[in-house]
C-alpha cells in the first residue's frame, strides 16, 4: 500500500508558478522602451494639457495646429488648433503654452510673422505685456483689437488696381495743373493780395517767407512737449500707452461708442442750417468775448490787490470761527424747543393772520392813498381859507382873516369853556331850546311819500342863509375820487349871505284862564322886519 501524508483540514496546497515566456517580457519591455521615450522627447503627458489661451485673428495666414509660439524668438509653446470665432469672419487661434512663458498679461500683443526661409510658413510673435496689468487666466480670449496680421503680397498688388492707378493718374495731373496754372479774376478775389495772381507753385515758394516764423513757433511746441523736467516726455508718452492698451480692453464699449457718435453726427448732420447760423455768429460773439478778456486783464491787478489785502483777514478766519463757538452754542440753547423755538411755534398761527392781512392790506392801502389824496388837495386847503362874515368875520390883531380851521378850534374851546361847572358833577353844554311864533320853511313845502319839507320854529325872524341854501340836492359818487374834485369856495357868490327862508308868523294862544299877558314883546320890531322882508321876496 502506499502511503500518504494527511494534511490539516482546511490546508490548501500551493500553487505552483507559471514562468513568463520570453515574447512576453519582450513585449513588455518595448512598451516600457516606448513610453519612456515619448516622455523624453515630448516632455507631455498624454491627455492632459499645459496652459492654453485663445487669441482672436483677422486672418490665420497659414497658421496651422502645431505652428510655434515665440518670446523674442525663443519657442515657449505651439498652436493646438484653428477654427472660425463665434460665427464671424474671424480666427480663433488656441495656444498651449510653457511655464516659461508664463505670465501672459491681459494687455499682451500677438502677431502673426514669417518665419525664415529655410524654415518657410508662419508663426505667432507673443509680447506678454506688462507686468502691472492683470494675468490672462487658463482659457482666457484676447480680443482682436490686440492682434494683428502680415500684409500679403497679394493684398498690395490689389491696392492699386486699374481704377486706383487711374485716380492716382488724375490727381497727378491736376495737382501738376493747379501747380503751373495762374487763376482766374473770380478765384482771385477771394484770395489773400499777397498772391493774387501767382501760380500755386509760386504761391507755395512765396510761403517759405514766412516758414521761418513758423518753423520757429514748431520748435517752440516741440521743445514745450519734451517737458520742463526728466521723464516728462516718457511719462507722457507711458500714460498715453495706458490709456490705449485700456481702450483696446474695452471693445465693446467702443463699439457702442462710435455707434452713438454716428447718431449724434446724424443729428447734427441733421441741423446743418442751425449751425450754420450759429457759425455766423461766432465772429461777432468772439470779438465781445476778446473785449471780455481785455477787461478782465484790466480788472486782475485791481483784483490781486484786492487779493493782498485780503489775506490778514482770511488768516484771522480760524481764530473767528473758533471765538465764534461759544456764541453758536448760545444761539443754539436760545433756539431750544423751551426757549426762542416754542415761541416761534406759538407765533406761527399769527405769521399766518399776518399774511391774511397783508393781503387784505394790498386792497387797503389804494384806499388810504385816495384819502390822503383827498384831504392833501381837496380838504387841507378848504380849511386853510379863511372865512369873509362881513362885521361877524375873525381876524387877528393884524387885520388878517383866521383860517376857518382855527375857528373850528376855538369854538371848542369855548364850549369846553362854556360846559365848566363848580360842583364836581362834570362839564355840561348849555344851549337854548328850539321853538317860538316863527315858523320858518327851509324848503319845497310840497309833501309827498318820499319828501317832507324841513320846518323849524325860531323866537325871532331869520334874516338870511349862510351858505346858500342848494338849487338841487348834492349829488354823491362813489366812483369818482375825491381828489379830483375842485376846492369849494368858501367866500363865492354860494357862501351868501342869501336872502331870509320863507316865514309865518303863528299867532301866540291866549295864557291859560284867558288873561293876556302884560309884559312887553321884546321881538315885535325884528317880526316886522321880517314880515317886511319876506313880503319883499314875494
Amino acid at each position: 500500500m502506499a502511503r500518504t501524508t494527511k494534511t490539516p483540514e482546511g490546508d490548501r496546497a500551493p500553487r505552483r508558478r507559471v514562468p513568463w515566456s520570453p515574447l512576453r517580457v519582450g513585449l513588455l519591455t518595448l512598451v516600457l522602451l516606448a513610453i519612456g521615450v515619448y516622455l523624453g522627447f515630448t516632455k507631455h503627458i498624454p491627455f492632459t494639457h499645459g496652459y492654453r489661451i485663445h487669441a482672436v485673428f483677422q486672418s490665420s495666414n497659414n497658421i496651422k495646429k502645431g505652428s510655434p509660439v515665440r518670446i523674442a524668438g525663443v519657442n515657449i509653446g505651439k498652436v493646438s488648433s484653428v477654427t472660425r470665432y463665434e460665427h464671424t469672419n474671424l480666427t480663433d487661434v488656441t495656444m498651449e503654452l510653457k511655464s516659461e512663458g508664463l505670465p501672459v498679461h491681459q494687455d499682451a500683443t500677438l502677431k502673426i510673422r514669417p518665419r525664415i526661409f529655410l524654415e518657410g510658413n508662419f508663426f505667432i510673435d507673443l509680447r506678454p505685456g506688462s507686468p502691472s496689468a492683470p494675468d490672462v487666466p487658463d482659457g482666457g480670449t484676447i480680443g482682436v483689437t490686440q492682434t494683428s496680421t502680415p500684409v500679403q503680397l497679394d493684398q498690395v498688388l490689389s491696392a492699386l488696381q486699374s481704377g486706383s492707378r487711374n485716380d492716382l493718374r488724375v490727381l497727378l495731373q491736376q495737382y501738376g495743373t493747379a501747380l503751373n496754372s495762374k487763376p482766374t479774376p473770380a478765384q482771385d478775389a477771394t484770395q489773400d493780395p499777397s498772391v493774387r495772381g501767382l501760380t500755386g507753385a509760386q504761391a507755395l515758394n512765396k510761403s517759405y517767407d514766412s516758414a521761418a516764423a513758423a518753423f520757429n513757433g514748431t520748435a517752440l511746441v516741440n521743445s514745450a512737449l519734451l517737458g520742463t523736467s526728466e521723464h516728462d516726455l516718457s511719462s507722457a508718452i507711458s500714460g498715453v500707452a495706458r490709456l490705449s492698451t485700456a481702450l483696446q480692453t474695452r471693445e465693446g464699449q467702443l463699439q457702442d461708442l462710435l455707434t452713438h457718435a454716428n447718431q449724434t453726427f446724424a443729428v447734427t448732420a441733421s441741423q446743418s442750417t442751425q449751425l450754420a447760423a450759429t457759425i455766423r455768429e461766432l465772429g461777432p460773439t468772439l470779438t465781445s468775448a476778446r473785449d471780455a478778456f481785455v477787461s478782465l486783464d484790466q480788472a486782475f491787478p485791481s483784483t490781486r490787490a484786492f487779493a493782498r489785502e485780503l489775506l490778514p483777514g482770511v488768516e484771522q478766519t480760524a481764530a473767528t470761527i473758533d471765538a465764534a463757538f461759544p456764541w453758536i452754542t448760545q444761539v443754539r440753547a436760545l433756539l431750544a424747543p423751551d426757549k426762542l423755538g416754542g415761541l416761534l411755534d406759538q407765533l406761527a398761527p399769527a405769521t399766518v393772520d399776518l399774511g391774511q392781512l397783508q393781503t387784505e392790506s394790498i386792497k387797503l392801502l389804494p384806499q388810504v392813498t385816495s384819502l390822503n389824496q383827498c384831504f392833501s388837495q381837496v380838504v387841507l386847503p378848504t380849511l386853510n381859507v379863511g372865512v369873509k362874515d362881513g362885521a361877524l368875520t375873525t381876524r387877528r390883531p393884524d387885520g388878517t382873516i383866521v383860517e376857518n380851521y382855527k375857528e373850528f378850534w376855538d369854538a371848542l374851546v369855548g364850549m369846553a369853556g362854556e360846559g365848566q361847572n363848580f360842583d364836581g358833577n362834570g362839564s355840561y353844554i348849555r344851549g337854548a331850546a328850539p321853538g317860538g311864533t316863527n315858523s320858518v320853511d327851509f324848503g319845497d313845502s310840497k309833501r309827498t311819500a318820499t319828501h317832507s319839507p324841513v320846518v323849524a320854529n325860531t323866537p325871532l325872524p331869520v334874516l338870511g342863509t349862510r351858505p346858500l341854501l342848494p338849487r338841487t340836492p348834492i349829488g354823491y359818487s362813489d366812483t369818482r375820487p375825491c381828489a379830483q374834485d375842485a376846492v369849494p369856495d368858501v367866500n363865492g357868490p354860494e357862501a351868501g349871505p342869501g336872502k331870509a327862508p320863507r316865514q309865518t308868523k303863528i299867532a301866540t294862544p291866549p295864557p291859560i284862564g284867558g288873561s293876556t299877558s302884560t309884559e312887553p314883546n321884546l321881538f315885535a320890531g325884528a317880526a316886522q322886519r321880517a314880515e317886511a322882508a319876506q313880503g319883499s321876496t314875494r
